[in-house]
């Protein structure tokens, strides 16, 4: 018999449920997607629950910060390791909220213990006081220092419940802000278990608080009281967090939509072309805003990949239980199938050819979904251009570069893309033409997403800001410049009129130019 729930779920859940902040009385049913059924009443957070939560948060910063950078980086790095040691139940939680394969659920903990790594290693470096250049050599010594915030609000989403709940955060932490997040309602417990390691790795917990409930409705809640917003969503919903943190002339930093594209060049081995398309464009059920939702293949090559690609698709094992050995799971709600089922059936009244899938597997379960390949979409296709976020891949051809990169920019979107060429310099020249945050070459998303070091975010209106890298911890701080004068002013001087000394002044920046001093 297919498991559909987690061992001792309501143990769990109960435990789990007391680290919301919550007052109100009122509860929003969560279903589980594996099976329909509905698998708790989660407790929603009132605006006073919501201020509360700021209030307590904001008095536990001072202290928080106060811990030396070491303290906070070995509280880091114990998360890290009860990440790893808990890594069935937290599969179990994701499969069971999110739907999703087991193996995409894996991919949510590397990149948990990734991020941990990356910044316990790499935070003394980013924060510790710079030496800048000054004025002038040698009079003026400056230096540039970090401060963090405060509280930094996160309003994290559903498609990959259990990295981006607390992987956004963890660089604030470091940085020595205190935390109040807002996760999606349809997955709570994958936020609410690994914020149950956070505190049993010794954060303590007033600084990092979670609310729950609509986004609609407990979200503006946590945006009026930050004093940083990460949210990852829609664009539609990201321009309203947008505005509202503009209001309020507070930053911050958001991914976005994309319609990302695969280009295929005519080199390739197909056997490898095949496999990076399929994986990029069904990953987590295609809900994956850096997965591929068009392949853009050279015209040469195109009736032989196509064969390959729908034999590899039709062949893709769909599963809706917990536990390994599926290929793709199932899409999260009605909503999304919704979705889905719209721009396929419009991309077909407007002329397109579903090459494989386009079709409900109500076998499986609830919101299962054939993953499906379209051809000979036209233009003016909802699909074409506007992001599906399901298991929904469209095909086209090119032949000329120049064609290739207006179609692929031909878009408001700008998040990731994909090019599988043996030829790297052709890759490396089309990749930086493409008016994208991240480029993979010979891979759909992963290598960028998963080199930590580099940022990643979104051009156009996939989003504003970065995560990963230097800016991943930087963004959570106030940078402050402390400038020491010596010697002499930045005014006349030596008995100097100020005729004199714009000459003098003047003189200077010539002999600096000269000297090739910055």
């Amino acid at each position: 018999m297919a498991q559909t729930r987690p061992a001792d779920a309501d143990a769990l859940v109960s435990r789990l449920l007391a680290h919301v902040e919550t007052t109100s009385g009122r509860t929003l049913p969560v279903f589980s997607p594996l099976d329909g059924a509905e698998i708790f009443a989660l407790p929603i957070s009132s605006e006073s629950d919501v201020e509360r939560s700021f209030e307590l948060a904001r008095q536990a910063q001072a202290c928080w910060a106060s811990q030396s950078l070491n303290q906070r980086i070995a509280i880091v790095e114990r998360f890290h390791d009860l990440v790893l040691d808990n890594a069935e139940t937290l599969l179990d939680v994701a499969q069971w909220e999110n739907g999703k394969t087991r193996t995409n659920a894996m991919d949510e903990i590397l990149d948990i213990a990734l991020t941990c790594r990356y910044y316990a290693r790499t935070a003394g470096k980013s924060l510790k006081p710079k030496r800048r250049r000054g004025a002038f050599p040698v009079v003026t010594v400056a230096y540039e220092h970090h401060h963090p915030l405060g509280v930094i609000g996160v309003i994290s989403p559903w498609n990959y419940p259990l990295t981006l709940s607390v992987s956004d955060f963890i660089p604030a932490l470091i940085a020595g802000n205190t935390v109040v997040a807002k996760p999606d309602a349809q997955t709570p417990l994958c936020a609410l278990v690994l914020v149950d390691l956070l505190y049993k790795a010794g954060v303590p917990r007033d600084v990092v608080k979670v609310v729950m409930g609509d986004g609609a409705e407990v979200g503006p809640f946590v945006i009026s009281r930050a004093d940083f917003v990460m949210f990852t969503g829609s664009t539609r919903v990201g321009r309203e967090v947008a505005r509202s943190a503009g209001e309020r002339l507070i930053p911050s930093s958001m991914e976005l939509g994309g319609k990302n594209s695969l280009i295929i060049n005519r080199d390739v081995d197909l056997d490898y072309a095949v496999d990076v398309a399929k994986r990029g464009a069904f990953a987590n059920s295609g809900q994956l805003c850096i997965g591929t939702e068009r392949i853009v293949i050279h015209a040469e090559i195109y009736r032989e990949f196509m064969h390959k690609f729908r034999l590899a698709v039709a062949d893709m094992k769909v599963g809706s239980e917990i536990g390994w050995g599926f290929d793709m799971g199932t899409l999260i709600n009605e909503k999304q199938i919704s979705t889905t089922e719209r721009h396929i059936f419009d991309a077909v009244s407007k002329g397109a050819v579903i090459e494989v899938g386009g079709e409900r597997l109500s076998e499986v379960g609830p919101f299962a979904f054939a993953p499906t390949v379209l051809s000979n979409v036209p233009p003016e296709a909802e699909v074409c251009g506007t992001e599906t976020f399901g298991p929904v891949c469209s095909v086209y051809t090119w032949r000329t570069e120049e064609d290739l990169v207006e179609f692929v920019n031909n878009t408001e979107y700008g998040l990731s893309a994909g090019i599988v060429s043996r030829n790297t310099k052709w890759a490396n020249d089309i990749a930086v033409q493409l008016h994208v945050g991240a480029v993979n070459i010979n891979e759909a998303f992963g290598s960028a997403y998963a080199s930590i070091d580099a940022p990643m975010g979104g051009m156009k209106q996939s989003g504003v800001g970065r995560r990963h890298g230097e800016h991943g911890i930087l963004k959570y701080t106030e940078s402050q410049t402390i400038a020491r004068q010596r010697w002499m002013k930045l005014t006349p001087q030596w008995r100097m009129d100020d005729r004199g000394w714009a000459r003098f002044a003047t003189r200077a920046l010539r002999l600096m130019k000269v000297l090739r001093f910055k």
